[in-house]
């Protein structure tokens, strides 16, 4: 699963099957789950589901980082997804 970004603790990456879904990144600790947050990532950033229980005040905090660089995961998954 490629590493986009690392904070507060948490990978924020891609999940290398889901090329053919919309853009959206998971959020966890450790390895890599089918449980960690899911969220998409196009005009909005909207979380789809957090069952990585990731506290409110962390999710609100990786909810704004997404929004301020969702350009450059777009651009990233298109790279990765070879939608260029």
């Amino acid at each position: 699963m490629p590493t986009l970004y690392k904070l507060l603790g948490y990978t924020i990456y891609f999940w290398s099957g889901d090329g053919s879904e919309p853009v959206h990144v998971h959020v966890g600790k450790g390895r890599p789950s089918e449980n960690d947050t899911k969220i998409w990532v196009g005009e909005k950033v909207i979380l789809e589901h957090n069952k990585g229980k990731i506290p409110e005040s962390d999710l609100l905090k990786i909810l704004r980082f997404i929004a301020q660089n969702k350009t450059r995961i777009i651009a990233q998954w298109n790279k990765h997804f070879g939608n260029e």
